[in-house]
């Protein structure tokens, strides 16, 4: 079995901030693929179903951002899962809005959905890192990322969660060029090409009258006949 997690915060008066949108990931990944109803378990809501022929959960802690690790730490150990087996889907401040990257392993850089994953799991697990930008100060940061989405950023948003929506069954068979190429269709859709127009039609040309070959006396009979 292969855990997808969405780290955020429960509740309605976060459902919008930058930092759940690893929560929105997997709305989007359960609701285009049919998956089951969100039930509660692990200290988190779950729902399963499958992606291509693996089984797969879906897990978003209610643990709050801060306590992650101990939501994913009792799934991990129920299912005897190995590092491989998990993909966190988290926001990125480094990154900029719009902009996805995938990573295997490594530190959390500050945040502290990841410090928490840290403790519970270890390191070796695989990140979905979703840029949402940074506020310019460090001391901004806690406040920017409780903050809603802008309107403008759904221009990208949108395409983005169906982008990882669209490659969530590469990501898991472990194609992660595969995934990422997915969000990149979703993000740049490739330009149709212009229909030629149909071409005018040619004008008929004037009709061309007979030479007339009369002499001036003929001309001069004809004209009183």
């Amino acid at each position: 079995m292969i855990l997808l997690v969405g780290l955020g915060n429960p509740g309605a008066k976060y459902a919008g901030n930058r930092h759940n949108v690893g929560f929105m990931a997997l709305d989007r990944i359960a609701e285009v693929h049919g998956f089951g109803p969100w039930r509660g378990k692990f200290q988190g809501l779950v729902s399963e179903g499958r992606l291509g022929s693996e089984k797969v959960m879906l897990l978003k802690p209610e643990t709050f951002m801060n306590k992650s690790g101990q939501s994913v730490g009792e799934a991990v150990h129920f299912h005897k899962l190995a590092p491989t087996d998990i993909w966190v889907f988290h926001d990125e401040i480094d990154l900029a809005p719009g902009k996805l990257r995938v990573k295997s392993g490594g530190g959390h850089a500050g945040h502290n959905g990841l410090r928490s994953l840290h403790a519970h799991i270890g390191d070796s697990y695989g990140r979905i890192r979703i840029g949402v930008g940074h506020p310019g100060h460090k001391d901004a940061v806690p406040h920017y990322v409780l903050k809603d989405f802008a309107k403008a950023d759904h221009d990208w948003l949108v395409p983005m969660l169906d982008g990882m929506a669209d490659g969530a069954e590469a990501l898991i068979a472990g194609d992660t060029g595969r995934f990422q190429n997915a969000v990149a269709l979703r993000m740049k859709p490739p330009k149709k090409k212009a229909e030629a127009k149909p071409a005018a039609p040619k004008a008929k040309p004037a009709p061309v009258e007979p030479e007339d070959t009369r002499s001036p006396l003929q001309k001069l009979v004809d004209k009183f006949k």
